[in-house]
């Protein structure tokens, strides 16, 4: 045999022994990342493959899911900016609420229920740009805890606009009967306390509805 030959049959030695020693480590490698029961060679390569393709159609599907879900919440936020707050006819919009300014006088109680069956309540007064200078009825009393005024929604007072030295309870005379309801003074718009029984204009009060 000449050195030629042997050096041939030595790399092809080396060539095949390289492969085996490859194929060995790939064998391995997909034993402990896959398990020992998947599918070796020209099987695992295709397994691989398809669960790539699989990845990449699932990518692809996400991604156009996303951009419905974009285009939707773009379209619904659009309706909403055209959205604008209305009230029924007779009352007056100021800010997101409607107002209703009676014309007859009744009682707290029946000024309250006639705001009811406007599926409305007597105004709560949460800011200075609700004051007005009319004597009317203001959802705001003390029935049923005397001293502790409370708003018709259940609210605590903390904006507070009493008259000097109100509220008084008449000074304790109770000539008129307990004063556990409020009213706005016509002059200059500030609140008392005064019999729930006596006879006032009212204001209702309302969310506005919005309508595109």
């Amino acid at each position: 045999m000449s050195i030629s030959s042997v050096h041939l049959s030595t790399n092809s030695l080396l060539a095949n022994c390289t492969c085996s020693t490859i194929h060995s480590v790939i064998e391995s490698l997909i034993h402990l990342f896959f398990g020992p029961d998947f599918i070796s060679d020209g099987d695992s390569v295709k397994k691989l493959s398809e669960i790539s393709d699989s990845k990449d159609n699932l990518t692809e599907q996400l991604n156009d899911v996303i951009e419905t879900m974009n285009s939707n919440l773009t379209e619904t936020t659009k309706k909403l900016m055209d959205w604008k707050p209305r009230c029924p006819s007779g009352w007056i919009r100021f800010g997101s609420s409607c107002y209703f300014f009676s014309g007859e006088s009744k009682s707290w109680d029946e000024a309250r229920k006639s705001c009811k069956a406007r599926q409305a309540d007597l105004v709560v007064i949460n800011s200075t740009d609700e004051k007005v200078d009319q004597p009317v009825w203001i959802g705001l009393t003390d029935k049923v805890q005397e001293g502790s005024w409370k708003w018709v929604d259940g609210s605590p007072l903390t904006l507070k606009f009493w008259g000097k030295n109100q509220p008084d309870s008449d000074g304790g005379s109770q000539r008129y009967g307990e004063e556990d309801c409020a009213e706005i003074r016509e002059t200059p718009g500030f609140w008392n306390d005064i019999s729930c029984e006596t006879s006032l204009r009212w204001i209702c009060e309302k969310e506005a509805t919005l309508f595109v």
